[in-house]
């Protein structure tokens, strides 16, 4: 198959297609649903015009896909098709330079690393489809100073930016090209674009206003508690591209990098350029003093193999298909191995009582049966709470302060309505002596075993409404809800649920 790329490489990428589509749905269907996965599950069963932590879209999405089953590989099928589509797109948009290149082109784009065994369910995976085909719809735009298409950019960014929160990239990547070497129809074309973006905007900025701006005290301030200038951030960083690009291409990148600086010369080389390079760029700045997350570069790899495929010759190109052809083999091979091994193989590890909540959910939701009818379920964080919610079809909400991360529980639960019920939390960790006693008429703790793992569950029988007012849910409004006085409310949940009269602010 590798060897008949230069010869027929049309053929040789639809194989490849086939192979790792028939991989990925036997992922897709044998991994169970993670914590992040299910949280997203969730804004699906429950849609709104926002969620507590990111833009709605991927909510929207499984919104519509819950209605055909809520089966685990056909709520990651998004997923499990993206390489493909960017795949597809990648050789329509590099057809002009003939066939070994565009179709070499797609062979990177589908067996990139990530692409190879990324099969979750993400806020990325929306934003990814969105700012790949809006970055090509403005490419088309640039060649011209095409107005449809800086529309169809604009329309198309308005999705990304309904999916998360970095689309603004793409868009800061836009504005650079129109100021670099500006004329009257870069800047048109550049308003056509923004306008088109405006509507998700002003929803996203009128869906927050009435909640307490959640999306914003997220990304921007509450998340943020660890960040600082740091040596290892930036280093891991690059770790993180040498994997996703891998090695060649990097190599090949610096290299022929006066070849691919040539593009500068041209309106839709020096879009594309930016396309690539600018989030890329940034992403390294805020490396300095913030983690990166391997998925938050994905949306613009796809340019980065664009320009090199433009750039090497074919017999390179050759070696270079061959080479991911055999990586991305490697890693099919890694993953089928790893599949077979029992979970016990890690209980060593510190993750192991999290590998059994994912992998054995039934068999702790056994556990909890006895108790369904007389308890409302629950847990001491949103990752447990939302995959045993998932596999027991059955919300279970969030006890306790928890964290910054995928607070969306404090939307959907109202703790004035518990006041009285009998709560069971289950835990993986044992429980601080005496902190449920505060919250509770009654408490119990039983545990148990699944797999070798000690899980925990508190039996609180009474709840105490106003104790766990004054002791958690104000010590969480102080904490998460320090809304900026210059941002406007029009409604708080938080604040107008629990402390009537008040306002949020800092």
């Amino acid at each position: 198959m590798a060897f008949d790329f230069a010869t027929r490489p049309r053929r040789t990428f639809f194989y490849l297609l086939a192979a790792t589509l028939l991989f990925r749905c036997w992922l897709a269907a044998a991994m169970p649903i993670t914590g992040d996965e299910a949280y997203f599950i969730w804004w699906g069963k429950i849609p709104d015009w926002g969620f507590y932590d990111h833009p709605p879209m991927i909510g929207w999405w499984l919104a519509g896909l819950l209605t055909v089953s809520d089966a685990e590989w056909w709520l990651r099928l998004p997923a499990v098709l993206l390489p493909g589509a960017l795949a597809l797109g990648t050789a329509r948009a590099l057809r002009r330079h003939g066939e070994v290149i565009a179709w070499g082109g797609a062979i990177l784009v589908l067996l990139a690393p990530a692409d190879v065994w990324n099969v979750f369910i993400t806020t990325d995976t929306p934003l990814i489809y969105f700012s790949f085909f809006s970055a090509l719809a403005f490419l088309r735009a640039a060649r011209d100073d095409d107005r449809r298409y800086y529309a169809l950019a604009g329309l198309l960014l308005a999705g990304a930016v309904l999916s998360k929160y970095f689309a603004a990239l793409l868009g800061f990547a836009y504005l650079l090209h129109a100021l670099l070497r500006p004329n009257k129809r870069k800047l048109t074309g550049l308003l056509w674009c923004y306008a088109g973006v405006l509507p998700a905007l002003a929803l996203m900025a009128w869906w927050n206003a009435g909640h307490c701006w959640p999306n914003y005290m997220f990304n921007f301030v509450n998340r943020h508690g660890d960040a600082g200038w740091s040596a290892r951030t930036p280093l891991l960083y690059a770790a993180t591209l040498l994997y996703l690009l891998t090695p060649p291409v990097i190599w090949l990148l610096v290299k022929r990098r006066a070849v691919v600086a040539t593009h500068w010369a041209m309106a839709e080389g020096r879009a594309m350029m930016l396309v690539a390079f600018a989030p890329l760029a940034l992403f390294a700045g805020l490396s300095l003093v913030k983690l990166i997350g391997l998925h938050w570069v994905l949306s613009f790899l796809p340019f980065v193999f664009m320009l090199l495929v433009q750039a090497i010759e074919i017999a390179t190109l050759r070696r270079l298909v061959n080479f991911f052809i055999v990586f991305a083999a490697l890693h099919v091979v890694a993953i089928v191995a790893v599949a077979q091994f029992p979970l016990e193989a890690w209980q060593r590890t510190r993750l192991y009582d999290g590998i059994v909540l994912t992998f054995e959910s039934q068999q702790l939701l056994e556990h909890l049966r006895p108790y369904e009818q007389d308890y409302v379920f629950a847990s001491d964080g949103y990752s447990n709470a939302v995959t045993l919610g998932y596999n027991a079809r059955r919300y279970f909400l969030v006890f306790g302060e928890a964290s910054s991360h995928a607070r969306h529980d404090d939307i959907l639960t109202d703790f004035r309505e518990l006041a009285g019920r009998n709560i069971l939390i289950l835990r993986k960790s044992p429980p601080e002596p005496g902190y449920y006693e505060t919250y509770f008429r009654e408490v119990e703790t039983q545990r148990f075993t699944v797999r070798g793992a000690m899980f925990y569950m508190v039996l609180g029988r009474g709840f105490d409404y106003p104790t766990y007012r004054e002791r958690v849910l104000a010590k969480v409004r102080d904490k998460y809800y320090a809304i900026p006085a210059w941002l406007p409310q029009n409604g708080c949940y938080f604040c107008e649920r629990y402390f009537p009269g008040t306002v949020c602010r800092k």
